[in-house]
């Protein structure tokens, strides 16, 4: 029995011995391979007597294998886990733990996964992929302001731009838009006759020709009607009746006979011919009721034609219209007579002038836009049917509204958002209400102030850091961080 006394004492003195020299020379010395444990002891008892005040992250296997505890722990031999710090290591030199407090950081209260899932750790891990779980510090964590914080580092991978909030002519002084050329329906004329017939000679015989009124399109043959059927006017007697009446010089029939002929279509070149030979004739010209140029032609030498068919479609191309649809939210901005700066595609660099002729009563359900109708001159006959067009249109004047880029507006479809740049890599993200829209500015009525700066680029990515944040501070609250003192982080083998 005194001999088991005397044992630990030896070893406590050569503890104490051991702990002496290390401290005087830096060397420690293991007696046998059975004093393991102890000497690890020894040297974490002198470790931590060093003035430095912190707690391990947690405790790791002392052969370096991948098990963990956050609570102290020993081996299946006996042997203690030995601490790991802040820094990663089990040395007693200063931790990242405390570099991070000087800086302001604070200690890490947990470890978050480097994708951004809801996912964390009380100790360092890496994800599936081999990446490293990214420590959150305790001044870093999300707070119920809604700031994120974004290192310096990341900012710059991001790329991150920011534009001030400035005051700026009113957005809705122009509305862009495309058309299409459609001739002016008020000069188009469809060429037709009164009575049937056959189609005995063309003058006309290609669509796009130029025409002019009184121009001669082709020759027909007028059919006299079946008198059984009782079907149709018979011209030829009608001519009987002037030929008659210029024989016997009965003006008042002879103008009567003249205003019938002519309602039917009969032209004056044709008329003067009967009165210079004497005899009705069957082969009159169908001519061109007014200048312009022919879009269509069913006509064609020998068709037979009943009454009202027609024979040509002419259209006065000095002027056209173009039919422009316009955007729901622009329709009301839009006023009559408004001039309008055209662009053509087959005219690069060629600006052609119009106004604002009629604003169409419908909206389009399935596209939600609405019609405008230009009125464009055409001297030149450069516009032809069905070209494509880009068109400015001019609005009523307004004055100075508050506006951000286009590209700062994160719009969800429930409500518009902007991130405002607070400095120093900190961004705050706010509701905003978004006004008109134009030149690739967008109006804020309400939300942000003049002179404040807003992320234009890069905010998708920041307001997916401000959303993993606003999860991890509800995980946080709902679930400890630290794990109970029972708990392992590791398992054995």
């Amino acid at each position: 029995m005194k001999e088991i006394r005397m044992r630990p004492a030896a070893l406590g003195a050569g503890a104490i011995a051991v702990a002496i020299a290390a401290a005087a020379g830096g060397y420690w010395v293991a007696a046998s391979q059975g004093n393991v444990g102890s000497s690890a002891a020894m040297f974490s008892t002198a470790a931590e007597a060093q003035p430095v005040n912190r707690a391990p992250l947690y405790y790791q296997d002392p052969d370096g294998k991948p098990f963990y505890s956050a609570v102290p722990k020993k081996t299946p031999d006996g042997r203690d886990y030995r601490p790991v710090y802040a820094d990663g290591t089990a040395s007693t030199a200063a931790s990242r733990a405390a570099a991070a407090a000087i800086q302001g950081k604070g200690r890490i209260l947990y470890y978050r996964n480097p994708m951004g899932l809801a996912d964390t750790s009380p100790v360092p891990k890496k994800d599936n992929m081999g990446m490293a779980y990214i420590p959150v510090y305790e001044n870093e964590a999300p707070s119920n302001s809604g700031i994120v914080q974004v290192s310096p580092g990341r900012l710059q991978m991001l790329g991150v731009t920011t534009a001030p909030v400035e005051m700026r002519a009113d957005l809705s002084g122009a509305v862009r838009a495309t058309a299409v050329v459609q001739p002016d329906e008020s000069k188009l004329a469809a060429v037709t006759t009164k009575f049937d017939g056959v189609v005995e000679k063309m003058f006309v015989s290609t669509t796009g020709a130029e025409v002019h009124a009184g121009q001669p399109l082709a020759q027909v043959w007028i059919q006299i009607p079946d008198k059984q059927m009782q079907a149709g006017p018979d011209l030829v007697t009608r001519e009987v009746d002037y030929l008659f009446a210029l024989k016997h010089n009965d003006s008042v029939m002879a103008a009567e006979s003249t205003r019938v002929l002519r309602d039917y279509g009969i032209p004056d070149s044709t008329l003067e011919e009967i009165r210079r030979t004497g005899r009705g004739t069957r082969s009159i010209p169908v001519v061109a009721p007014r200048d312009g140029v022919v879009l269509d032609k069913p006509a064609i030498e020998g068709t037979h034609f009943n009454t009202g068919d027609p024979l040509f479609k002419i259209a006065d191309l000095s002027t056209v219209w173009l039919i422009a649809d316009i955007q729901e939210q622009d329709l009301g901005a839009i006023r009559t007579g408004a001039p309008v700066q055209i662009g053509f595609i087959a005219y690069p660099g060629r600006t052609f002038s119009g106004k604002v002729d009629f604003i169409y009563p419908t909206v389009n359900p399935a596209t939600r836009t609405g019609r405008v109708r230009i009125v464009v001159p055409n001297l030149d006959g450069a516009l032809r049917e069905s070209m494509y067009a880009t068109v400015i249109i001019g609005t009523q004047p307004g004055g100075r509204v508050l506006a951000v880029p286009d590209s700062a507006v994160i719009d969800s479809g429930t409500q518009q958002v902007v991130l405002i740049d607070r400095g120093e890599g900190r961004f705050e993200p706010r509701t905003v209400k978004v006004g008109q829209r134009g030149n690739g500015e967008a109006q804020i009525i309400a939300g942000v102030k003049e002179g404040e700066r807003v992320v234009t680029g890069a905010n998708f990515l920041i307001d997916a850091e401000s959303n993993l944040r606003a999860a991890l501070s509800d995980f946080a609250a709902a679930k400890p961080v630290n794990p109970p003192a029972t708990a392992s982080a590791g398992k054995q083998p």
